[in-house]
């Protein structure tokens, strides 16, 4: 048994090698994330016929390198979460921090918890890319609805009324009717210039162009909200200009969008949990891929219960003496990103509550709403439910083909 532990830095990483008891085979030393001095490292490693695991924290981007490196050298590398080290480190008084103490503390770290599963396949490099697009989705989301805030304001001065009353961003196609709609009829006298019935047929021959179901109600709503309005802001070139560009800034963000989710849907396709995942109420074309990409293999996660941990929804029972409390409140210590993937699919579930009958997640969150828990509440509880199932179905696949490879 050799643990080598890495306090990762940008560029560079201090390593400490120990065995059990605490021999120490090298000191704390620094090493660059350079092939050159990396190769030295993997010389010395190569030097121990025992088994050797790597441990190292996660640190965002820094620690990819060295920890591709060493992968791809052959060698098991275990990423720990920053806030179980620091857990494990906080065990004396004093408490002092170095990169060489922390190196020397992560190894030892390794020693301790040697004994863990291990999960390394071929498809590894897919999740990761998996993920990483997941992230970039959530980035353009953010810009998305910032642009979409900006189009908001501008419309209120200009056309109050129309946000939001066509269909805005689809994300099976790509197209933003909204988006479209207010860049040729950027001001209310685009519209109330026509008749009612010039404006109609008008309407007709855009959404033929622009690929849209054309609905007359529609036309006519549209019509009747731009002659009620009262815009701020005059049809003057300057205004022109700001809403149309406003609106194709938005249109290269929902572009963006969609060829990532197209990309994600793609990878998530080659995973072997897919069907499964999709097959699961609540989940869709959206909400899937972003799903798998979040979680990954979900046997790294002990039980449903370190899943559920992860995605911050446990409530950590808190029991001293003859104490015990029940008044307990959702940790929301862990991704924040699977409590809105949570809040997503619980949404669904609510919408189609008569199309899900019979779905136990369906079921549970309607008992939890007839036994009078908030919406909130009973969404969450479900959530939990349907974590635990999903990670009960997905490991199990999982397992099953590993077996018969």
């Amino acid at each position: 048994m050799i643990s080598v532990g890495i306090d990762v830095s940008k560029g560079k990483s201090t390593i400490c090698i120990l065995k059990p008891y605490g021999e120490i085979l090298m000191s704390p030393r620094d090493f660059t994330h350079t092939q050159s001095e990396l190769k030295i490292l993997v010389d010395k490693l190569c030097k121990y016929d025992d088994e050797i695991h790597i441990t190292m924290e996660a640190t965002g981007t820094y620690h990819l390198p060295i920890a591709q490196y060493l992968k791809t050298a052959g060698y098991i590398v275990y990423i720990i979460n920053p806030l179980e080290m620091k857990r494990y480190r906080c065990q004396g008084i004093r408490n002092p921090k170095t990169d060489r103490i922390d190196a020397t503390i992560i190894a030892q770290y390794g020693i301790d918890f040697w004994f863990r599963p291990y999960h390394d396949t071929a498809i590894e490099n897919k999740r990761n890319e998996l993920k990483l697009l997941g992230n970039q989705y959530r980035s353009f989301m953010n810009t998305r609805i910032e642009r979409c805030l900006a189009l908001c304001n501008i419309l209120d001065r200009t056309n109050p009324g129309i946000y939001g009353s066509i269909d805005d961003f689809n994300r099976n196609t790509g197209k933003d009717k909204l988006c479209d709609f207010a860049h040729d009829f950027y001001h209310r006298d685009c519209i109330t210039k026509y008749s009612m019935k010039k404006f109609i047929e008008r309407y007709q021959a855009w959404t033929k162009k622009k690929g849209y179901r054309f609905s007359e109600s529609e036309a006519r709503q549209l019509y009747s909200i731009a002659k009620e309005s009262i815009p701020t802001l005059e049809s003057t070139e300057s205004t022109k200009i700001v809403v149309q560009e406003t609106t194709l800034v938005l249109k290269e963000v929902n572009a963006s969008l969609f060829s990532i989710l197209t990309r994600m849907n793609e990878l998530a396709k080659q995973m072997p949990e897919y069907n499964t995942v999709m097959n699961m109420k609540g989940v869709g074309d959206s909400i899937g891929p972003r799903l798998i990409a979040e979680i990954g293999d979900p046997r790294r996660f002990h039980s449903a219960k370190a899943l559920i941990a992860y995605a911050g929804i446990d409530a950590p029972p808190y029991q001293s003496g003859k104490f015990t409390g029940t008044d307990r409140h959702m940790s929301k210590r862990g991704s924040k990103i699977m409590r809105k993937l949570g809040f997503e699919i619980m949404d669904a579930i609510n919408k189609h509550q008569t199309t899900y009958a019979g779905d136990p997640v369906c079921e549970y969150f309607l008992k939890k709403r007839a036994e009078g828990k908030q919406y909130k509440v009973a969404m969450f509880a479900a959530y939990n439910k349907f974590l635990r199932i999903y990670h009960s179905c997905v490991s199990s696949v999982l397992n099953e083909i590993e077996s018969t490879i």
